[in-house]
């Protein structure tokens, strides 16, 4: 027997109302983005492995357990990419994006990662990301949050979402409050998870993030961010509450938020909300300001955002009903003339800019049926008389009112969007 293979697992087809929300969200972030003077970019889907493993560290999960890497023909090792940024900071660096410093960049589609699959977590994702590189003044950090807020706003869904905020400090303050934790989690090391001794060398900070019940009372009483900042710190992540509380956006302070990378500077951040169960980060990022230098390029300081388009597209269908677009008329003709015709009528329709929806077979019954499900608010019959005199009938089919009128009158009658 000759049987369909089935979709890997991980993946999704995206469909009807699901694809509808899904579209809103790339939609809105499209409009958003420009209005925020943010530039598009296409990046490719694979890179050489190394742009990820530099990156994002040989050591951490993404890159020991989650990367689809393959050799290409030639020997050489590629990997489907797991997220944006550093493809990004690779661009910046090879194509000399240096010239437009600072630069403000936006970007959307797959990412893949090899993980257990569960609701708003797929092995091939999406998501939109917007970066500014180049910028080291807080102003950017603000802008690129505001830019996050004003996006949920925008989707309808900014209810129930939580901005939480932490402060990472500079290169001195960071490395301050590392060896503090390394100090403090090695006094309880014995019992700790297992993954928490393993991260306490080389990665302490996030055993401060760490789920594991064993590691909660020991992260909650670890030593803060706070203890260790340089007056440079303070300021910086002052400006930046500032900043958000002039442009009215709420936020609170999340002192376990970390990244673990050492790249990582400063702000770091997470909206957050309930609704979705363990997947609770819907739109999280951070400043990177050493990541240039860890690709080979010079020191270049730089912050930014990614969001799960499912996830968000969830949290869009779940606050109204997402149905796919309505058509402006339905088309009805009535007899192999009319068919031809027709399909010159409906080409004209929609290029001044309706919705039209015209059936390629059935009955008269079975295509008003059609005209009424579409829920277009006219159908224009044409039959062999209508066609002869270059006319239509025009029914309106809320009022069961209708008329007949020459073609060229009806985008005016209907109301050309």
């Amino acid at each position: 027997m000759n049987t369909t293979p089935q979709a890997i697992r991980g993946t999704q087809d995206i469909f009807g109302a699901e694809a509808e929300a899904f579209a809103r969200v790339v939609q809105t972030f499209e409009r958003v983005r420009r209005l925020y003077r943010f530039r598009r970019a296409e990046m490719p889907v694979f890179e050489k492995t190394a742009v990820f493993s530099r990156s994002l560290g040989e050591t951490t999960d993404v890159v020991s357990k989650e990367m689809y890497s393959f050799d290409d023909r030639g020997g050489e090792s590629l990997t489907l990419r797991p997220e944006f940024t550093a493809g990004i900071a690779r661009a910046y660096i090879t194509n000399g994006w240096q010239q437009h410093a600072p630069l403000k960049l936006a970007t959307h589609g797959p990412l893949f990662r090899y993980e257990r699959p569960q609701k708003g977590r797929y092995r091939q994702f999406h998501q939109i990301d917007a970066e500014v590189i180049g910028a080291g003044e807080p102003a950017a950090d603000v802008e690129l949050l505001v830019m996050a807020d004003h996006l949920l706003k925008e989707l309808g869904i900014a209810d129930g979402v939580t901005l939480q905020l932490n402060t990472l400090g500079d290169a001195a303050s960071r490395d301050a409050w590392r060896a503090a934790l390394v100090e403090y989690f090695r006094a309880h090391a014995a019992d700790l998870s297992e993954d928490s001794q393993d991260r306490l060398e080389r990665n302490p900070l996030r055993i401060l993030d760490s789920k594991d019940p064993r590691d909660r009372p020991f992260a909650d009483a670890a030593p803060r961010i706070d203890d260790y900042l340089s007056a440079e710190a303070q300021d910086f992540f002052g400006a930046v509450t500032q900043g958000l509380e002039a442009a009215a956006v709420a936020h609170t302070r999340a002192p376990a938020l970390v990244r673990g990378l050492d790249y990582y500077r400063h702000t770091a951040f997470e909206f957050v909300t309930d609704r979705l169960g363990a997947q609770g980060t819907v739109l999280g990022g951070g400043r990177y300001d050493g990541l240039m230098e860890a690709l080979g390029g010079p020191a270049t300081p730089a912050v930014g955002w990614a969001a799960g388009i499912e996830r968000l597209a969830m949290l869009v269908a779940d606050a109204g009903e997402v149905a796919e677009a309505k058509a402006d008329v339905a088309i009805i003709p009535l007899g192999p003339a009319a068919d031809t015709a027709c399909l010159g009528l409906a080409a004209t329709l929609r290029r001044s800019g309706l919705a039209v929806d015209m059936g390629y077979r059935g009955n008269m019954k079975k295509r008003m049926s059609r005209a009424n499900d579409s829920g277009a608010r006219f159908a224009l019959i044409v039959g062999d008389e209508e066609l002869a005199a270059g006319e239509a009938m025009v029914k309106d089919l809320v009022s069961g009112e209708q008329e007949r009128l020459p073609l060229h009158a009806i985008p005016a009658r209907i109301g050309v969007r």
